[in-house]
């Protein structure tokens, strides 16, 4: 157990406090929770949790940074997150370790992805900021893309730190203030941006964070009238109750919700090298990602194939311990999650699927930890519980089809529509199957991940995008100013 940030946290009164108009100060009233380190179930930190009085507090101070913040020049803005880009890099191994600790993903997987990935969007956000063009022209008019104004933030316990960055960068480089609430389940690396960002240098109010829980501080947030705008990552449920909330004020509402992501084997994929990437993107930190391809939909007649080499490859991933170097899946990041995906292994063995590898309990020789066995259900049909609910752990549906057609009508035939995969030799025939399929983002045969790729979800898994341009954008408002320009009227369209 690392204890050495917690400590630290606790000697600075970082635990007890929340940080609004450049400050740490103590939250109006006295609830806490507890932080469950999730490889032994043990409390490793109690926090304080604001209320709807610290959301309105934060939120005022916000409100009041806004008039400046919104109007100073792009270049200083790029300059500040030019600094917490530096800070995010410099302090990586802090990072890395509180997020292991506090959602039990491998160090090895927090090192090489959650911290890095955070990195690059506040980089992203830093080159658009000095980059962006907000005043163009179109005849003698000047369209203005300006702040939108005071953002409510809401971020998930999953990718924690890379949730804030990726909401955080883009809004304050539009000119945006901010008001972070993240979940109270993985705090830790939040309390350490929020330092982060003190020592940037972030001018005051135009960052504040307010840890609480949703039925609290989030709906706090998203009724409140002085907010601009919410964005959430979340369940859909949870979407759906911000978006209801956020009616009667008339706020945008961005939401990167939930997902049940294809993985569409062409026939002439090569499946050595096909089937074990489909299986590592779709138990990726656990499978608590909410764009995983847990849905492996492949050709009948290569079925038995396909068994034996995604076994082969779920049988080599090491579960275990986080903090050891060798691990690549770690626990669950809950209880609520382990009991969630033991149910659903249990759902999935009910219905008739046929159960290929893994399966209920824990691993063997893991008797304590929210440990998952990695689980392969075979033979699955799309209509089972299985192939369409977000099970969020490390559990794939295997689904055979009978022609290319009935592939991208498995693929499309779910509420959810976030993420997707292709595999096959003939880019041709992939790129021509990716169009079809109603998602907001394809990887045809596993790309590397792209900071400025817009991501985002068709249908019940969100609307609205992150990353790159239309990630700032999501942060804009748009004005058109005619006459701006000396010189006749441009002639209507």
């Amino acid at each position: 157990m690392n204890t050495a940030i917690i400590e630290r946290l606790a000697i600075d009164g970082r635990l007890d406090r929340i940080f609004i108009g450049g400050e740490w100060v103590l939250p109006a009233g006295q609830a806490r929770s507890a932080v469950i380190d999730p490889s032994t179930e043990e409390p490793v930190a109690e926090i304080a949790l604001g209320n709807a009085q610290d959301v309105a507090t934060a939120v005022a101070a916000a409100r009041r940074a806004l008039a400046t913040w919104s109007v100073s020049s792009p270049k200083s803005r790029a300059a500040l997150l030019d600094r917490v880009h530096g800070l995010v890099l410099e302090r990586a191994e802090a990072f890395a370790l509180a997020i292991s600790q506090e959602m039990g993903c491998a160090i090895s997987v927090a090192r090489a992805a959650q911290v890095p990935i955070a990195a690059e969007h506040v980089r992203v956000a830093r080159d658009l900021a000095g980059s962006y063009p907000f005043v163009t022209h179109r005849g003698n008019t000047a369209i203005m893309r300006e702040a939108i104004g005071v953002c409510g933030l809401i971020t998930p316990w999953n990718w924690p730190l890379y949730q804030i960055t990726a909401k955080v960068g883009p809004a304050l480089a539009a000119g945006c203030t901010v008001v972070l609430k993240p979940s109270e389940l993985s705090p830790l690396s939040a309390f350490l941006f929020a330092e982060l960002m003190h020592d940037a240098g972030v001018p005051a109010g135009v960052f504040n964070l307010v840890n609480g829980e949703g039925p609290e501080a989030g709906a706090a947030l998203a009724t409140h009238p002085d907010v601009d705008m919410i964005s959430i990552t979340g369940s859909t449920r949870a979407g759906v109750l911000v978006a209801q909330a956020a009616a009667p004020t008339v706020k945008r509402v961005a939401q990167e919700l939930g997902g049940k992501s294809p993985n569409v084997i062409l026939p002439d994929a090569d499946f050595a090298r096909a089937i074990p990437a489909a299986v590592a993107a779709g138990l990726r930190n656990v499978g608590q990602s909410c764009s995983a391809p847990t849905r492996m939909i492949v050709p009948r007649e290569r079925l038995a194939d396909v068994e034996r080499i995604a076994c082969e490859a779920a049988s080599a991933l090491v579960v275990g311990d986080p903090r050891l170097p060798q691990t690549t899946h770690g626990p669950v990041a809950n209880r609520a999650q382990f009991n969630r995906v033991q149910e659903m292994i249990g759902v999935g063995i009910a219905e008739g699927a046929r159960l290929v590898c893994g399966g209920p309990g824990r691993p063997q020789g893991l008797e304590r930890g929210y440990y998952v066995r990695p689980t392969l259900f075979s033979d699955v049909r799309p209509q089972m519980r299985i192939a369409q609910e977000e099970i969020f752990g490390p559990v794939l549906a295997i689904i055979p089809y009978d022609s290319v057609d009935e592939a991208v009508a498995i693929a499309n035939g779910t509420v959810y529509g976030l993420g997707a995969h292709v595999q096959g030799q003939d880019l041709a025939a992939a790129r021509a199957v990716a169009a079809r399929i109603r998602s907001g983002q394809v990887h045809i045969n596993n790309p590397p991940w792209r900071p400025d790729a817009p991501f985002g979800g068709y249908k019940r898994s969100g609307n609205g995008r992150e990353y790159g341009v239309e990630g700032l954008e999501e942060y804009l408002e748009t004005k058109a100013i005619l006459g701006y320009l000396d010189g006749p009227a441009a002639s209507a369209a």
